[in-house]
């Protein structure tokens, strides 16, 4: 009895209850920590279950958060739906206005100020060490598009980084995991929540995110190399009205990609002039690019946001974020990129 109550009220002690903790999800919370360069990890069941735990671990009824409009939408609507039932406000600002962020904290009143570079899905970037001047609120990096290959949110300041593991840290499209890294007691606070928010990550699927960790640098960096070179290719093709990529030079914010970015990511986004009719078109032409909402995985996945991702933004909430009719987002994998733009190339003829 008393060797049972050691473990239940210790704080995350894997031999008691795996909602708890859990040997092979812990293995998976050390690892990422290391990659981060933090003190500790929290996985959680999905990318989501990070977001909603941290926040209400964090925030109660009159606390503020600000946000960019560069966000992913489930992320939006969850603030504006169950946080504002539950009396937490906040406001929304331009990820790449210098200044925004700073400028629209409540002192007082902020609790978090929740940031995500690169954006999903245009590609936006956020400069991380000016977010870390602010002062008062915790700082949150959703780092997810990036992973902890392409930049480290905590090097700049920056008290927790956020990814779905869902994507590119699991890497193989057949794991659901969402995780934080940062200072060992702040985590320890966020865990004493999450243990009855129950957003709790499977040990299988810790277990194929680990088998992911194992590859990701090597993942990370072909995936990289080849968005760019189909990005230099694509730009200026006349069925397309812009092409989206931090590390083309034509990017509004290529010199901040430089600096805080070891490449340019895996990710890049064309809108096709056409708008949706184009898309459509677009979309059953492609024959190696597979159509779907995921990403990161070794497979290249195409997906429409307007209809997909972000559906749930109003027309005004869409047109903000950038996410237009003809945009598409394209993951890139591991296949041939010489293949892969010749398969872009003749969907967009």
């Amino acid at each position: 009895m008393d060797d049972a109550r050691q473990r239940a009220t210790g704080v995350r002690r894997n031999e008691f209850y795996s909602r708890y903790a859990n040997p092979t999800v812990r293995d998976f919370e050390v690892a990422i920590a290391e990659l981060e360069g933090a003190e500790d990890a929290l996985a959680f069941g999905s990318g989501m279950g990070a977001v909603a735990t941290v926040i209400l671990a964090l925030c109660g009824s009159g606390s503020h958060i600000v946000v960019p409009r560069q966000i992913y939408s489930g992320t939006l609507a969850f603030i504006q739906g169950p946080c504002a039932r539950f009396g937490i406000t906040h406001t929304v600002v331009d990820a790449t206005q210098p200044g925004a962020f700073a400028g629209a904290v409540q002192p007082g009143k902020t609790m978090l100020v929740i940031a995500e570079t690169p954006s999903n899905p245009r590609l936006d970037l956020v400069d991380l060490d000016e977010l870390s001047q602010i002062r008062g609120p915790l700082i949150v990096v959703d780092s997810t598009l990036g992973t902890p290959i392409t930049q480290q949110p905590l090097a700049h300041g920056a008290h927790i980084a956020l990814h779905s593991a869902t994507k590119g840290i699991a890497g193989h499209n057949d794991a659901t995991l969402g995780v934080i890294a940062g200072e060992a007691d702040l985590l320890n606070e966020i865990w004493a929540y999450s243990v009855l928010h129950g957003a709790t990550p499977s040990p299988f699927d810790a277990m194929n995110g680990l088998r992911g960790i194992r590859t990701l640098a090597v993942r990370t960096n072909h995936q990289a190399t080849s968005a760019l070179y189909l990005a230099e290719r694509l730009e200026g093709h006349p069925a397309l009205a812009d092409v989206h990529y931090p590390g083309l030079p034509s990017h509004p914010q290529h010199d901040l990609a430089k600096r805080q970015m070891a490449n340019g990511g895996t990710l890049l986004a064309i809108d096709l002039a056409g708008g949706t009719d184009a898309v459509r078109t677009f979309l059953d032409r492609v024959r190696i690019l597979r159509v779907a909402t995921s990403l990161g995985g070794p497979e290249t996945l195409v997906c429409h946001p307007a209809t997909t991702t972000h559906a749930s933004l109003t027309a005004h909430e869409a047109a903000v974020a950038g996410v237009t009719d003809g945009l598409v987002r394209v993951s890139v994998g591991l296949e041939d990129p010489a293949d892969l733009l010749a398969d872009l190339l003749a969907a967009l003829a």
